[in-house]
């Protein structure tokens, strides 16, 4: 069954359409990576709408599932139309990402079509579970990504700045195929790495803890990885705080597995940090799916439903961390699936404390 074909297999049965509007959800959809134009799914035909630009690419990518239409003038006419042709009444719209205006002129435009909330979710639960094709890119993502850590190892050195350090993380993956990065690279050392998601900078690295976290992007699916390494040599306190996120990390990596609450897998490895005396050091969320969004359901935390379980298909990083402010912090993440034959971790970067120079 092809993704279009399982998002009308899985709509209520009075909505007639949906419009998907999100960069990322279209290419989900059609496999086709375009930045202007729109999806309609219709459960008699099905469209990639979008101008001369792309028209020649459209016609390559998406076969027979999608006709592809180049409208004359406004895009949104042309929709209107389609959505006449093929006697849509109740129209399914992605209501996390439409903007107020846009949902405005759409409501106006398509005078006696009920829109209905409900889109984003929609898709979102077909991309939470992969297929062994989608698992497989992201593996190979996600080889990329490790071998920039073992590149990166190598190129540090002291009197870098964290910008040249993310920079050469990002030009590796690059060049070993990835179509860009999977976020904005995170580089920061010394005091800095306190900040779970700072932001490298012209500065020089700072002896300390030194926090990478970086991914590579490869035909839309993300990778995810994060490693901490000490600049210099690491003392009795900091080698406690390393091995304690250590240990929780190994923690969580055992608890992911089928059928496991994500509230349970996020208190396993939570436990062991509060436990360790590090109280309201770890502020943050075990870990997220990664997809073609590099933050997706499902989530590992402590504010998830109790119901919600681990399922085939499923793409969660393990990402404890202990930050101390304007001291330092230290996080390491692993990305892994969990499948019916047992939990992929595909990170293969080692975990042992470093030390440099």
């Amino acid at each position: 069954m092809t993704r279009k074909d399982r998002l009308l297999s899985v709509l209520d049965g009075d909505i007639d359409a949906v419009l998907v509007t999100s960069e990322l959800n279209q290419y989900y959809l059609t496999k086709f990576n375009y930045t202007d134009g729109y999806v309609l799914v219709t459960r008699n035909k099905s469209y990639v709408i979008t101008d001369f630009r792309y028209i020649e690419a459209a016609n390559a990518a998406v076969g027979d599932e999608f006709e592809v239409v180049m409208p004359e003038g406004d895009m949104r006419l042309e929709i209107k139309a389609l959505l006449a042709e093929n006697g849509v009444k109740k129209l399914s719209f992605e209501d996390k990402t439409l903007s107020c205006a846009d949902y405005i002129s759409f409501s106006e435009l398509f005078e006696g079509i009920e829109m209905v909330r409900g889109g984003s979710d929609i898709i979102e639960n077909l991309r939470e579970h992969k297929t062994a094709d989608e698992l497989e890119i992201i593996a190979r993502a996600q080889s990329i990504t490790d071998a920039a850590f073992e590149h990166i190892l190598k190129f540090i050195k002291p009197d870098m700045t964290e910008l040249e350090v993310a920079l050469e993380l990002e030009f590796f993956m690059r060049g070993k195929g990835a179509q860009s990065v999977a976020f904005d690279t995170i580089a920061v050392s010394g005091a800095s790495s306190s900040l779970p998601h700072g932001v490298p900078a012209a500065r020089k690295l700072e002896k300390g803890f030194f926090t990478m976290d970086f991914g590579a992007r490869l035909d839309g699916y993300c990778s995810d990885m994060t490693r901490t390494v000490v600049l210099g040599k690491a003392d009795d306190d900091m080698k406690r705080l390393y091995n304690t996120v250590l240990k929780a990390q190994l923690a969580g990596i055992e608890m992911i597995k089928l059928g496991e609450s994500c509230q349970a897998v996020d208190r396993a490895a939570r436990d062991i940090i509060e436990d360790a005396g590090y109280h309201g050091c770890f502020g943050h969320g075990l870990g997220h799916g990664v997809g073609m969004f590099i933050h997706e359901a499902p989530r590992l935390s402590p504010k998830v439903a109790p119901t919600k379980k681990l399922e085939v298909g499923h793409v969660v990083t393990c990402e404890p961390g202990i930050y101390i402010a304007e001291k330092y912090g230290c996080r390491i993440e692993d990305m892994l699936a969990v499948t019916e034959n047992g939990t992929i971790n595909f990170t293969k970067s080692p975990k042992e404390l470093i030390e440099l120079f």
